[in-house]
């Protein structure tokens, strides 16, 4: 590529946005496990799935369609960001003195200043459709809560949300733009639910996690055929509505004239790092291109590099069908790192599998190498990113810094899924000396894997 001519950003014509979702699960060499029945430990049915989802969302989780067409309706709301735009970071690279080529697709420029709502809009889409009155969610950072309350006040659906305590302390913001948008928000653990009652009499739970929210969310929704649940992560369709991000960014890497070697992401369910890197796996799988895609997760909750391949509750109170993933065990509870949305125990189903297919790596970053990349991006780049993006981007910075050593061609791809405009607590920490990592004793993992419920194999 000819760097004489410094293009800083790649866009698409709104006519050039992608109108499919890319569905995986067909192009991989075996398919992934089946979520089970808790009780009968079968393949869990549409039935199972019915009290929490509408039929179409149903439909698309177990898909073996490569693309689904995106609704009218879905597109309509997505033009108000979609695309977005794809940067090369010319002045980071300068910073660190690589001569790797850096680009980061930027999902911030969304009205909840995420990636978030590119599922957010079609679930209260088809659920509006299934005649559903209300939604109930979980959210850790606040990104999918904030995310879910936009994408109902569209659709007119109510939207209650319970956010993990120790986000819903420090992130007051989160909560408020929440609220802006009409959703009511509770601080999980509650009183207000059966789960939240039990689980919150624990001293140990007090700081909440994402999977004690998705308990009490997931309580709510299913005593009340007009309520539903909706997911911002870990799930099949999820992460399929989220690939817009990686059919938009090979169309923009084509555009600038490069081909990613490497592509990473951060990961805590995985929809950021399944959206953009699903379509480039594709790719990869067709023989195309051949670049390491690689998961950032945070050291003190790492499920893929730390957790065990098993049959495991989604949520901590056990209520939610089994699902085959990497691990920590459903009764983990993480360390409050600042990276809220990361904050969970295990491990999309479907990016699990791909993992153990050996299609993908993993590193496990701790949190104060990766707010000091984010300072050394916000310092060049302009752009201040949340915490979660923050993993890919000290990744990223890992591998530019390697190719500075080499001299290895290497062209650098991550999805920078938001900005961090009401993280400031947490730079406020960094910045000043406060922020320090947890290392999670051997003793604690032990704890928590020692909860996964056994599950006879085959």
């Amino acid at each position: 590529m000819d760097d004489s001519v410094r293009r800083h950003k790649y866009t698409l014509d709104e006519d050039e946005m992608p109108t499919r979702w890319y569905n995986i699960v067909p192009d991989l060499p075996s398919p992934p496990p089946p979520a089970l029945h808790p009780g009968t430990l079968q393949p869990a049915g549409p039935e199972d799935f019915a009290p929490l989802f509408p039929m179409d969302l149903i439909l698309q989780e177990v898909s073996q369609e490569r693309y689904v067409e995106i609704p009218g309706g879905v597109l309509d709301v997505y033009r108000q960001w979609r695309p977005s735009p794809l940067f090369r970071a010319h002045r980071l690279e300068e910073a660190l003195g690589t001569p790797a080529r850096i680009y980061y697709k930027y999902e911030g420029g969304s009205p909840a200043g995420s990636h978030k709502p590119n599922t957010a809009v079609p679930q209260a889409y088809y659920n509006k459709l299934a005649g559903v009155k209300k939604l109930t969610t979980e959210t850790g950072a606040g990104q999918w809560g904030t995310a879910l309350a936009l994408a109902c006040a569209i659709f007119g659906l109510e939207c209650e949300v319970w956010q993990v305590g120790s986000s819903y302390d420090t992130k007051p913001y989160r909560r408020l733009m929440i609220e802006a948008f009409g959703a009511t928000v509770h601080r999980s653990p509650s009183d207000l639910t059966e789960a939240g009652r039990r689980l919150g009499a624990n001293p140990k739970n007090h700081s909440g996690s994402l999977g004690i929210a998705i308990s009490e969310a997931v309580e709510v929704a299913a005593q009340d055929p007009e309520i539903r649940y909706a997911l911002g992560s870990v799930l099949n369709h999820v992460l399929m509505h989220q690939t817009i991000i990686g059919e938009e960014a090979l169309l923009q890497m084509a555009k600038a004239g490069d081909t990613p070697t490497h592509i990473v992401g951060c990961t805590g369910g995985g929809s950021n790092f399944g959206g953009l890197s699903f379509p480039f796996l594709r790719e990869k799988m067709a023989g195309n291109i051949n670049p390491r895609i690689i998961a950032a997760e945070p050291a003190s909750c790492p499920s893929l590099t730390h957790g065990v391949y098993a049959y495991d509750f989604g949520d901590t109170a056990g209520m939610t069908p089994l699902m085959k993933m990497h691990t920590l065990g459903h009764d983990f509870i993480p360390d409050p790192i600042h990276a809220g949305g990361l904050r969970y125990h295990g491990m999309a189903p479907l990016i699990s599998h791909i993992y153990e297919l050996g299609l993908m790596e993993a590193e496990a970053i701790p949190q104060t190498e990766c707010f000091a990349a984010a300072i050394a991006f916000a310092r060049t780049e302009g752009i201040l990113p949340a915490p979660e993006p923050t993993h890919a981007l000290a990744l990223a910075v890992r591998e530019a810094l390697k190719a500075k050593e080499t001299g290895e061609e290497t062209v650098i791809l991550t999805a920078l899924c938001g900005h961090g405009h009401f993280d400031l607590p947490a730079y406020d920490d960094y910045l000043n000396g406060r922020m320090v990592d947890e290392e999670v004793s051997a003793e604690r993992f032990a704890a928590g894997l020692a909860t996964i419920p056994p599950v006879p194999v085959g």
